[in-house]
């Protein structure tokens, strides 16, 4: 049991703990909130997170160096791309180890198609939560799919495709697959996103249940280290992609996108809008391809040097970043995840008190978590 301190925003009225959750599967046992309510309204919230008891982080330490990112996908097991990509760049700027151009190039593009399935995630859930009867989520998974099976087709995968790797990645990727991706990004996708906003933000029920909810201003957000969509929809132009690149994008011709508002709905805009800049920047790697190896030779038992590090990557939801430590032999000494969804869900206790008990789903499905990532 939590107790609460009683809030003189109560008057004085009696209020009652109230157990929330899990409301869907991917929370069964890692994540429940816990509500001081005054009738309807929350008074003051409490995210109960664990336990997931994957032990990732402490796992890495008895695996390889290669064998760890097999690991990785299961973290943010909705943005797997980027958790390889962030672990293996921590461990190639540890060891001195640089890539072929055509890797770095393939690597961005996988992770922006990775970003537009994370966030058709992302709009499929929030979509569920509002209550709009499946309709949308049916769309997004649709489309979805589409794209897993180019993931598919590339790494013999769908969900954890363990595809990258120390020194570049696993298997290169047909010209005539790029060739129907393009065409997919270029002549079908534009159609469908505009089909995702007139049923979210052109919506005039679900507008309703989202504007002015769960405000959340930009000094907040920094306050508690929170970025990503989440960030820019509340104003703040942060994207490491365009402040500290890597892979290719400093090749790219890109746009942050940003809302000054910082409610529920304004984060949904973000989102919607980073989908179509994702499948822009998808179709200049394409275009722009180098020819080349996708991998440069390592060592089967790296040894990287006894030191640490600490890289960034812009992941769907933020910055996810990785410290590893090597003490010189054939095992990360240390590893750690700075999981940005851990920071977007501290917002929680700041965002429910004031709103209706109605109102929880919609903030929660708007900041957008993956809670393997949280409890790992």
């Amino acid at each position: 049991m939590v107790n609460f301190p009683r809030s003189e925003a109560t008057g004085g009225t009696e209020t009652l703990l109230l157990n929330v959750g899990p409301q869907h599967p991917s929370t069964h046992g890692v994540l429940h909130f816990m509500l001081e309510m005054a009738g309807e309204t929350v008074v003051t919230a409490k995210p109960v997170i664990g336990y997931l008891h994957r032990g990732i982080e402490k796992l890495a330490e008895n695996r390889t160096w290669q064998q760890v990112i097999v690991l990785t996908d299961r973290q943010d097991y909705v943005a797997q791309f980027s958790n390889e990509w962030a672990y293996c760049r921590a461990v190639e700027r540890l060891a001195g180890i640089e890539l072929p151009e055509r890797a770095e190039w393939l690597r961005t593009l996988m992770g922006e198609l990775n970003r537009i399935t994370s966030h058709l995630i992302w709009y499929a859930g929030v979509t569920m939560d509002i209550g709009t009867l499946g309709t949308p989520f049916i769309y997004a998974w649709e489309t979805r799919e589409r794209i897993f099976d180019f993931f598919e087709a590339v790494t013999g995968a769908r969900m954890m495709p363990n595809w990258m790797r120390i020194g570049g990645v696993r298997t290169d990727i047909d010209p005539a697959l790029l060739a129907d991706l393009r065409t997919f990004l270029e002549r079908d996708f534009p159609k469908e996103c505009d089909t995702y906003e007139a049923l979210l933000t052109g919506n005039e029920i679900v507008v309703s249940r989202m504007k002015g909810v769960g405000v959340y201003t930009a000094e907040e957000c920094v306050h508690l280290g929170i970025t990503g969509p989440f960030l820019r929809a509340s104003g703040l132009a942060r994207d490491l992609r365009r402040d500290a690149p890597y892979g290719a994008y400093a090749k790219l011709d890109f746009e942050v996108c940003t809302d000054p508002v910082g409610d529920s709905l304004a984060r949904c805009r973000v989102r919607l809008r980073e989908l179509r800049e994702s499948a822009r920047m998808c179709i200049q790697l394409i275009d722009g391809m180098p020819e080349g190896d996708i991998a440069v030779k390592v060592p089967k038992a790296l040894k990287p040097p006894a030191g640490d590090c600490y890289v960034r990557t812009e992941s769907p939801r933020g910055e996810l970043g990785v410290f590893v430590a090597s003490d010189g032999t054939t095992r990360p000494y240390r590893y750690r995840v700075r999981s940005p969804i851990f920071y977007g869900l501290s917002a929680m206790p700041r965002l429910l008190p004031g709103h209706l008990l109605a109102d929880m789903l919609v903030i929660f499905g708007g900041i957008d978590t993956s809670m393997g990532e949280i409890d790992r």
